[in-house]
């Protein structure tokens, strides 16, 4: 079967904008990053997820979400008939700040045209945001995830109508094992969300005896912040 070439269009695209960003020095986190962490996934994707920062072992790869809550994200997206090559993952910040500490305002606001540039090539109908900094910045409101984690919501981004839907951040189920099943719970109407915007029909698998427990690692190994 040929190949798509809107999607072969994106991927260019997409390759090429990975290519300009990895000199990037709008903030001061360039001086201390081993590379840019763009993103990672099908350039076409109906769905995108949207993290926080790299960490250590995303620093290191090059890719976001390779450590412990990357490795939930993985089990998360199995339980509902999916892999990292059915989606796209980004993150709001694409260099790590130090420490893993929570990016800073002026940071955020020297980055985020990357992500936005992202989405605007992407042209995801579903994007899952994933704990506060990427749900605040996408839908543009101060409402904190606790308040709004598993409300779908309506918003224009490059120019186009998308859906967010908030959820936690996968490292919350590592730092509090319970919150499981809250993940469980979001992922699980994923499905139907994408298919309300593609039209077509939801798959519902369940979730395989595997995510229900994963080990809590140190602080230190979570890479995520």
């Amino acid at each position: 079967m040929a190949a798509d070439p809107d999607a072969l269009n994106r991927r260019a695209a997409l390759a090429a904008y990975a290519s300009e960003t990895a000199a990037c020095t709008r903030c001061a986190l360039a001086s201390g990053r081993t590379q840019v962490v763009f993103g990672v996934g099908d350039p076409a994707a109906d769905l995108m997820f949207v993290g926080e920062a790299p960490g250590f072992h995303e620093d290191k790869e090059g890719y976001p979400f390779v450590g412990q809550a990357g490795k939930l994200l993985d089990k998360l997206l199995g339980g509902i008939g999916l892999t990292r090559d059915d989606v796209y993952i980004a993150n709001v910040i694409k260099c790590r700040p130090p420490g893993n500490r929570d990016p800073q305002p002026a940071e955020i606001e020297a980055c985020e045209s990357h992500l936005f540039r992202q989405i605007e090539l992407i042209e995801p109908k579903l994007i899952a945001t994933l704990g506060n900094f990427a749900t605040k910045l996408l839908s543009g409101k101060p409402h904190g995830i606790t308040r709004v984690h598993g409300q779908p919501q309506e918003a224009t981004l490059g120019g186009r109508p998308v859906t967010l839907y908030p959820i936690y951040h996968p490292a919350a189920a590592l730092y509090t094992p319970a919150m499981l099943h809250t993940l469980e719970d979001d992922f699980r109407r994923i499905p139907d969300l994408i298919a309300e915007q593609t039209g077509a029909p939801a798959q519902v698998i369940p979730f395989p005896a595997a995510a229900q427990a994963m080990p809590e690692p140190p602080v230190e190994q979570l890479g995520l912040f």
